[in-house]
């Protein structure tokens, strides 16, 4: 009796630990979209003419353009080769992959913009919160990253460089990390 129990409980256990190995597996695919890339992600427009359209096609009407290239923007969604974007703004539409660049930049806490003057995001000498500041960017100040490691960001802007606080940019995600 007590060895049927066992092997019970065993083979409850075992698909219950399939089962919900196959419930992540399922869910990081719903992260990716049909190009095999994570939804959503930061790029930045390549292009310094960039129209953003209501829809993923030419034939659809251009509700916006973007005239700054490197400027980052957010893919949410992917249908063949358009990608719809979200800008810092919030503002959305439809662009041509072709002018989307996998190159990262970010914004320097764009929801700070209207916070009045005095108000600046630090650009530090090291990712520590007790570095020397080596420039104070204004709200909206556009900066290039390259790398990030889930807490700072190395950031460069108009021969400026350091760590800015992740949680004080838009461009990456809290907690991401990458080179």
């Amino acid at each position: 009796m007590r060895s049927k129990v066992l092997k019970s409980c065993l083979a409850l256990a075992i698909a219950l630990a399939t089962s919900m190995g196959t419930v992540e597996f399922a869910h990081a695919q719903a992260a990716k979209g049909p190009s095999g890339l994570p939804l959503p992600r930061f790029v930045t427009l390549k292009s310094k003419r960039v129209n953003l359209r209501i829809g993923p096609g030419t034939d659809y009407a251009v509700s916006w353009m973007y005239l700054k290239s490197g400027l980052p923007v957010e893919i949410i969604q992917e249908y063949d080769n358009w990608r719809r974007i979200r800008d810092a703004d919030g503002t959305e539409g439809w662009v041509n992959q072709s002018l989307l660049s996998g190159q990262r930049a970010a914004i320097a806490a764009p929801w700070m913009k209207t916070k009045g003057k005095g108000v600046y995001v630090n650009l530090r000498r090291e990712a520590l919160p007790s570095a020397s500041i080596v420039a104070k960017l204004e709200p909206g100040v556009m900066i290039t990253i390259g790398e990030c490691n889930g807490d700072w960001c190395r950031a460069e802007t108009e021969g400026a460089s350091g760590w800015v606080a992740q949680s004080e940019i838009w461009g990456a995600y809290p907690g991401e990390a990458f080179k």
